[in-house]
């Protein structure tokens, strides 16, 4: 296979878009075609200061490297979850994969004179992820829900308290795909409603984009090899068996015997979304928000917030 635009072997042969490259054109074509997701979807400017979420994972890091590469104002957070081998809630779930997905995005901040935000979670608040997983009903055993209630939390106060215009995550398009499969299952209006690259910035809620959505993850893995970008391989120890690898192994499937399945998939839903086809949208009324009177952030709930209450619940229980 040659490379479509120099004839050199290809290193990247990608089914659904007709499309082989080799190394240097593939790293020259992902930013290309990011800069162009970002300004079809209107995700933000050259002006605006953006806050990258960082795991240590092959898309966070690569988002930040791109952005960077294009020449944007970017900075990194690091979340500390505490999600290790001591603090697990099943044995044998890992070795120190918190401490690790630190050390490497900290190693890359450092390597590429970058600037990376560090909020340790169990510091700040008293207790890890796996700590608030066992003091709510919220875990279920595991703390994948906990989880992403305190990243979106920690996410949008960082952001607002630090005053950065834009949160910046990596999700590709395997992410996303999974998303919409699940949601469309379950008919989950509210949340099909929310999903796309870009969530508008509201009263106290920081714009929310996603520059990766539209390539997928084995596009993604590609980039962060060929780039030299060292990336924890390792899932959370937490993931096996959750309904999103589930939803991602069947999509592959389909993938598997119909490429682009997913691109498709994903892109019509926006395509609807956009010229108001979604019929949900009549029926589904968006709850009212106000400020949390302990951590400000906006709530639709009538007191505190879902991740206030989460966080006081536990401390009493730890007493």
């Amino acid at each position: 296979m040659k490379c479509r635009k120099c004839q050199n072997k290809a290193s990247v042969h990608m089914r659904q878009h007709k499309l082989a490259l080799c190394k240097e054109h593939y790293l020259e074509w992902i930013p290309e075609q990011t800069e162009k997701f970002i300004k079809k979807y209107q995700m933000f400017t050259r002006e605006e200061k953006i806050l990258v979420a960082v795991s240590g994972g092959k898309d966070s890091l690569s988002l930040w490297e791109i952005l960077v590469r294009l020449g944007y104002k970017a900075d990194g957070l690091y979340l500390g979850l505490g999600i290790d081998t001591s603090t697990s809630l099943s044995a044998g779930s890992g070795i120190a994969y918190s401490q690790e997905s630190q050390r490497l995005s900290e190693k890359f901040a450092n390597e590429h004179n970058l600037k990376l935000h560090v909020v340790d979670i169990e510091k700040e608040y008293g207790q890890s992820i796996p700590m608030l997983a066992q003091s709510s009903h919220r875990g279920y055993g595991k703390p994948c829900a906990v989880c992403g209630l305190a990243k979106r939390h920690e996410m949008n106060r960082v952001a607002r308290d630090l005053g950065y215009d834009v949160l910046a995550t990596g999700h590709n398009l395997d992410d996303e795909a999974a998303v919409l499969f699940g949601n469309t299952l379950s008919w989950a209006s509210e949340y099909l409603l929310r999903q796309g690259p870009v969530l508008p910035e509201t009263n106290g809620l920081a714009r929310k984009v996603k520059p990766l959505c539209r390539f997928y993850e084995r596009e993604m893995t590609a980039y962060a090899m060929l780039s030299g970008i060292e990336y924890i391989y390792e899932e959370c120890p937490f993931a096996e068996g959750s309904q999103s690898i589930f939803y991602k192994e069947t999509l592959n499937q389909l993938e598997t015997a119909r490429p682009g399945a997913k691109l498709i998939f994903y892109l019509r839903f926006l395509e609807a979304r956009k010229s108001g086809e979604l019929f949900i949208e009549k029926n589904v009324k968006l709850g009212l928000l106000h400020a949390c009177p302990k951590c400000g952030q906006p709530t639709s709930t009538p007191d505190f917030c879902s991740f206030c209450r989460m966080v006081e619940k536990a401390n009493v229980k730890t007493e």
